[in-house]
């Protein structure tokens, strides 16, 4: 499992998402102002999590996205995925398909390593990163999702 650019910016319009659950759907132009992305490269990650079954569009006055699901439901994990154009299928036959001492101990050792990140992040959901205080808006994010948000910008600064 490999958590891309894509897969960072991805997580975070999906928290973005879940964070404003419940007050209707959100342009792709308010996700762009509030990361910084550009709009074509969110509509991108949309497309793909819109196959995915993760988001549903909405049209007309007041339109943009919504969760297709219940932040409790949607998993780290299946972001990821969906960004990588992954189904769970696809998922489960690629850890399938790998034998264990084929490879040598490293290569053993990684494998084991990308499953248990894999399980970690299939049982951590959208709603982990969601305060209990919806209304208020320096708590809206969460204790991790501010953790996270200050650690991508952190790798983003070094990297730009």
């Amino acid at each position: 499992m490999r958590l891309t650019t894509k897969g960072r910016h991805a997580l975070t319009a999906m928290m973005h998402l879940a964070q404003h659950a419940g007050r209707g759907a959100v342009t792709l132009a308010d996700i762009s102002h509030a990361q910084g992305v550009s709009l074509s490269y969110l509509e991108q990650l949309f497309a793909r999590l819109r196959r995915h079954g993760l988001v549903r569009g909405v049209r007309g006055p007041g339109g943009g996205y919504r969760l297709a699901a219940s932040p409790s439901t949607i998993s780290v994990a299946k972001i990821i995925d969906a960004i990588d154009d992954r189904t769970p299928a696809e998922r489960t036959r690629l850890f399938a398909s790998y034998r264990p001492g084929t490879r040598g101990e490293a290569q053993d050792m990684w494998n084991e390593f990308s499953r248990s990140l894999y399980d970690y992040l299939d049982n951590m959901t959208l709603d982990r990163f969601m305060a209990e205080d919806q209304d208020s808006r320096g708590a809206a994010m969460g204790y991790h999702a501010r953790a996270a948000r200050n650690e991508f910008t952190r790798e983003e600064s070094r990297a730009g």
